[in-house]
């Protein structure tokens, strides 16, 4: 990397480990690491917010079309039955699971729908001289929770499993659906909410005569510095702290009510089949061997993999971090972050299942000879996976670095 004048570099603290850091400007292909936990601090990358508002709008125009139209249809002895997304959410709430369905309709629909509207939003404020602030701090926490692409795949799921009862056909909402996934994909990627709050609330870089303990990484907007005279980010206004506060104990209390939850969660009935009169019902396991037996692997792989092995792994990850820091048993910090990294993208595969259910839900009705609803299992498997997630959110990897070491100063 070329020499940079002292004036041209922007110190920052890296939000995984806190070690100092002094960035230089940065070219559109270039990103800045972190020496010490090899993370991305800063991205290049930076589409302008005319792109963004353009995506944007095409998404919102989309979702109507997405939502409302039917993405699946079936045959069954003659009577056509559509499955969209609003029927899914309407029979998952009435037959008495809004908690259920409060999730799905997070993630399908109020998350997407937020996010490429605040970015449109962003546009429109820029051009008004809004204020920008309550928006990119909102941004900032929905990007986790838009799950388009696991939607689609849940999709797909439930087209296999259908298949063995009636005729099946895609639906006119189905190739909205897949647009919208695109658009959101390409949202998120290029979304950079740290571009945006340095070039529109930019600050002093702090001087060189401040302690290196009194500058501070605000997580909610990238800055890196010293909170106002109120404790708060000159940036964006949040609370300004050294470490999450009370991470360890929130992140325990989320891990080990999730071990609760998956009990039942894997025990109990997750769905309740009715073909001709005869009721079937499977829990997350038997619904797997049912798709074995029926010659389905792949997605009998899928669904195993996102339903039991993704929970448990990342519960079993979640508690090695914790029993590490809690314990201050040493080992590779930066395997550490890694495994944390790679529960916390894995994570929101978990809710393929519910989406499935939310699904199966809209196909089929008690009136007809074949029926589906949920079984007790389904509101303690949402619950363990909205407990996963709080949990990756809530732990502070600082932490690990806290344990082992004393944050120290590098450039990059």
């Amino acid at each position: 990397m070329p020499k940079h004048h002292l004036s041209q570099l922007r110190v920052a603290r890296c939000g995984y480990c806190d070690c100092l850091l002094q960035i230089p400007p940065l070219m559109r292909n270039q990103n800045a690491e972190c020496p010490r936990c090899m993370s991305v601090t800063a991205y290049g990358r930076d589409w302008s917010l005319n792109r963004l508002a353009a995506i944007a709008l095409a998404a919102l125009i989309l979702m109507p079309l997405a939502y409302t139209e039917p993405l699946l249809k079936i045959n069954l002895f003659g009577v056509n039955i559509n499955a969209s997304l609003w029927e899914g959410l309407w029979q998952m709430a009435w037959q008495g699971f809004p908690v259920t369905a409060t999730l799905v309709l997070l993630c399908a629909v109020a998350a997407p729908a937020l996010f490429a509207g605040g970015i449109f939003y962003l546009w429109i404020a820029r051009r008004f001289r809004w204020s920008l602030r309550p928006c990119l701090l909102i941004l900032e926490k929905l990007k986790e929770w838009v799950m388009l692409d696991v939607y689609l795949l849940a999709l797909g799921v439930t087209a296999f499993k259908i298949r063995d009862y009636a005729l099946l056909n895609g639906g006119f909402g189905l190739i909205p659906l897949f647009l919208l996934t695109l658009l959101m994909t390409l949202l998120m990627i290029h979304f950079n909410p740290a571009q945006l709050w340095q070039r529109y609330y930019p600050l002093p870089v702090p001087s060189s005569n401040t302690p290196p303990e009194q500058i501070l990484h605000c997580p909610h907007c990238h800055y890196s510095g010293q909170p106002n005279v109120a404790g708060r980010c000159p940036r964006c206004l949040m609370k300004m702290r050294a470490r999450y506060q009370q991470s360890l104990q929130k992140t325990w209390a989320a891990v080990l009510a999730a071990i609760v939850m998956l009990l039942p969660a894997n025990l109990l009935p997750i769905s309740i089949l009715y073909v001709r009169g005869v009721r079937a019902e499977d829990t997350i396991m038997s619904g797997i061997l049912s798709l074995v037996q029926n010659n389905n692997v792949p997605i009998a792989i899928i669904v195993f993999v996102a339903s039991i092995l993704v929970p448990l792994v990342k519960i079993v990850v979640m508690l090695a971090l914790l029993i590490s820091v809690q314990f201050r048993i040493g080992w590779r910090r930066r395997w550490q972050l890694n495994l944390f990294r790679f529960v916390s993208i894995i994570g929101r595969w978990s809710m393929l299942d519910l989406f499935v259910l939310a699904l199966m839900m809209s196909l089929v009705d008690r009136d007809q000879i074949l029926s589906f609803t949920l079984g007790p299992a389904a509101f303690f498997f949402c619950a363990a996976v909205y407990l996963t997630m709080l949990a990756a959110e809530w732990f502070d990897t600082r932490l690990i670095w806290d344990v082992h070491a004393k944050p120290t100063t590098s450039r990059t």
